[in-house]
């Protein structure tokens, strides 16, 4: 898979590409990340990507130029399943959706700074938006790295165990149960019984009422899906 991400900051990404399970997946050659600076194609001397609104108002405008012109050359290049804007007026980002575009060959995100976009852009460029929650970011950035993870972590041969990803929560609109390692009693507190008695079939049993209980208690509104 491929996931260019246009940004008026790529340093942002250093972190949370560079560890963990995306930098696996990209040091085994099953993802690739591209990141490019909206900056490089703004035409001004001072590569200017922002202006006041039209009509007035407080804040910024990312500028329709720079983006559309980084949007074709890239498009010239490579045939995008999407092109996302992380906006937080967008569809929320939930597992469904992850697995959805983890069939993807190729993904371009644009991250949001300012005040926004040129609803232009929007308008002609974008094939769909997505939120992250119901709050504003300083930018696209966050959102974009946590969209990247929650895709990638379900490309087969990412994961060692490649069932793991099929037990996370809201995989099947409910919460994962709870889980336990060494040692088994600690200061007193036990690891339950069922755990620890080798009963595959008890297990599983003990594991989904766990998560019906968990989803009933912390998010029922998950079970009327």
């Amino acid at each position: 898979m491929k996931i260019d991400i246009l940004t008026l900051f790529p340093e942002m990404f250093d972190g949370p590409f560079s560890h963990s399970i995306i930098k696996r997946a990209m040091d085994k050659g099953l993802a690739e990340i591209g990141l490019y600076n909206i900056r490089d194609w703004s035409a001004g001397k001072h590569k200017t990507v922002d202006d006041s609104p039209f009509g007035g108002g407080a804040g910024m405008v990312m500028m329709i130029e720079p983006i559309a012109r980084c949007i074709e050359e890239l498009r010239e290049k490579t045939a995008y399943d999407e092109v996302i804007y992380l906006s937080p007026d967008g569809e929320m980002l939930d597992q469904k959706m992850a697995n959805r575009l983890s069939m993807s060959k190729n993904l371009l995100l644009l991250c949001g700074h300012y005040k926004g976009i040129d609803e232009r852009i929007r308008e002609h460029f974008i094939t769909l938006e997505v939120s992250v929650g119901d709050y504003v970011l300083s930018g696209g950035e966050l959102a974009a790295a946590v969209l990247a993870d929650a895709v990638i972590r379900l490309l087969p041969g990412v994961l060692n165990d490649e069932t793991s990803a099929l037990s996370d929560s809201f995989q099947d609109n409910i919460l994962s149960p709870p889980v336990y390692t060494r040692p088994s009693d600690f200061r007193g507190w036990k690891v339950p019984d069922v755990l620890l008695s080798g009963n595959d079939k008890e297990i599983t049993k003990w594991r989904y009422e766990q998560s019906l209980e968990r989803t009933l208690k912390r998010r029922p509104g998950l079970l009327e899906k």
